[in-house]
């Protein structure tokens, strides 16, 4: 039996995006997920949700699947590397887990308008931490 070679298996519902820089809500950085042949340029957290959205109507896969633990490139340059699982989808909407590789915390979010918001959070807080400003926790500890 031959597979057609846009097959991925389903529990492909894990990329990792890893921040470059984040200044005023704009990000640069990039997104590996295992249906793209390397890393995929991110300019926005929209552009991020919209190409995720894209290779998550490509699986297909009914259910709850297992997370696909992709591999992580260590890049020297990076403020922040990110796990996303997309556990599920009902009702256009996401419901997952962002993991906060560096820090080892996550949190859940209900859809893709909260894993934005996560994001910002999380990362314009990180540059007031680093600005000397106290840094209020918006993920909870594994």
């Amino acid at each position: 039996m031959m597979i057609p070679g846009k097959m991925a298996p389903c529990h492909s519902r894990e990329a990792v995006v890893t921040v470059l820089s984040y200044c005023n809500g704009v990000m640069d950085g990039y997104l590996q997920h295992p249906r793209l042949g390397g890393k995929e340029k991110l300019y926005s957290l929209s552009q991020m949700v919209l190409l995720l959205g894209s290779l998550l109507d490509l699986e297909g896969c009914p259910g709850n699947p297992l997370p696909f633990v992709s591999p992580v490139c260590d890049d020297p340059g990076s403020i922040a590397v990110f796990r996303i699982q997309v556990l599920f989808r009902e009702h256009y909407t996401w419901q997952g887990k962002l993991i906060w590789q560096e820090k080892s915390q996550e949190a859940v979010f209900q859809s893709g308008i909260e894993l934005i918001r996560l994001f910002d959070e999380i990362l314009a807080g990180d540059d007031e931490a680093a600005d000397g400003e106290p840094d209020v926790g918006t993920v909870s500890g594994q």
